[in-house]
């Protein structure tokens, strides 16, 4: 990276920055990706560094100039100083201000290559406050009319109070998505198929998302068995005018039209629905996979396990630790298939809990975990999980029917 280089990207830091995603992090480190916003503290503006090091998040403040060389050590490399010997090195460096999006793609040997766009619609000022109040991927106060018309929010913009933890799950939804966002590929049109889309206020999101705030060129298919709500979602597309959106009545294990998905999205599909899912995701090679699974009964009926006899002897905690053991057995099987997995929480777990969100990410790498530890685990049960059976782990139950159906309420 050349002097000239660090002058041009420091060039947009100024009052009209917006945010900043550092990301595509080669090296030793655990830290993934980091994001920038400008603060004010004591009446004086400073860049506030978020990094994201596995599963824990760094907070620091800088002044311009102390940041604009952390930038540049970013990209040159950069030592971590929470974990030793450590270093990475950053190969993109996304700038958002109120008039124009920003990339910068850096090669092996340093060199960049800079691309600036304006952007269509000018975006707000950014709010400097440090310690400012939760603010949402889908603002309050701006109409977004499928929430209009799905009741979440007035003409005006204004949240249905009946509706809000709607509104909180969606944009906690949208939350999970922009994290990962960056990893998808950047360069031409992505397919997203949404799985037992139900009503679609998620698959809409989806929608509004990547076409309307982020202007990806993009295609989202959604799979229902329903044939009223493919019908009502279908028209609502087109009165949006979302042409890149479609519904289709059939399920996952059927759907042959396309050969590569760039992102499978599957909520509430009941039992081992999220198995055929995450199994056709894995045969897509699909970049990205979010599942909240549910009703995970059937290891629930599976299980036999003379070391936990003790607790699964009560039926309340052998319905729990069976729908964790799902999720978790799930998670193993996508990182033996090359996925960087996390288990996180979709929705506060007063409301349901049943909403744990398995996010992948497929890794660039091509290694693969093998399934050693899942294997253990599986004799240690007794048991023989649907989504093994469909990736040729368990052979003794390839001959045996594996039921699939779908949740009732996926909204």
């Amino acid at each position: 990276m050349e002097v000239k280089d660090v002058e041009k990207l420091s060039a947009y830091i100024d009052e009209n920055l917006v945010d900043i995603i550092i990301s595509n992090a080669q090296g030793s480190g655990q830290m993934k990706k980091v994001k920038v916003r400008a603060v004010h503290v004591k009446e004086q503006t400073k860049f506030q560094v978020t990094s994201y090091q596995g599963t824990k998040v760094y907070h620091k403040n800088y002044n311009r100039e102390d940041f604009i060389k952390l930038l540049e050590q970013f990209i040159t490399g950069y030592e971590i100083e929470e974990q030793e010997n450590a270093v990475v090195k950053f190969k993109q460096v996304v700038i958002r201000t109120t008039k124009e999006q920003v990339t910068a793609l850096f090669s092996k040997k340093g060199k960049m290559t800079l691309k600036a766009s304006k952007l269509k619609q000018e975006l707000p000022k950014p709010i400097f406050e440090h310690n400012r109040r939760k603010r949402y991927i889908l603002e309050e106060g701006t109409a977004v009319p499928f929430l209009v018309d799905l009741g979440v929010m007035t003409k005006e913009g204004k949240i249905v109070q009946s509706k809000y933890d709607k509104y909180r799950q969606i944009n906690r939804f949208l939350e999970f998505v922009e994290d990962i966002v960056e990893e998808l590929p950047q360069d031409r049109e992505l397919t997203i198929l949404d799985f037992g889309c139900g009503k679609s206020y998620l698959t809409f999101a989806l929608y509004y998302y990547f076409k309307k705030l982020k202007r990806y060129d993009i295609n989202i298919i959604g799979l229902d068995l329903k044939d009223d709500v493919i019908r009502t979602c279908n028209r609502l597309a087109s009165k949006y005018e979302y042409d890149k959106l479609k519904f289709l009545h059939g399920n996952i294990s059927d759907y042959e039209e396309l050969e590569k998905v760039d992102m499978v999205v599957t909520l509430h599909a009941c039992d081992t629905a999220t198995d055929f899912a995450l199994q056709k995701a894995i045969l897509w090679d699909a970049k990205v996979i979010l599942s909240v699974p549910c009703c995970q009964h059937e290891i629930n009926q599976q299980i036999k396990c003379e070391q936990l006899e003790t607790v699964l002897k009560y039926g309340l905690l052998k319905e729990r630790i069976s729908a964790l053991l799902t999720d978790g057995l799930r998670a193993e099987l996508l990182e033996c298939n090359g996925y960087r997995t996390q288990i996180l929480e979709f929705i506060d777990m007063e409301h349901t809990p049943k909403n744990i969100l398995i996010r992948a990410v497929k890794q660039e790498s091509g290694k693969k975990k093998t399934p050693q530890d899942y294997e253990r685990l599986v004799e240690f049960l007794h048991v023989q999980p649907a989504l093994g059976a469909l990736l040729g782990l368990n052979p003794e139950r390839k001959d045996k029917k594996i039921g699939m159906k779908y949740h009732e309420t996926r909204v």
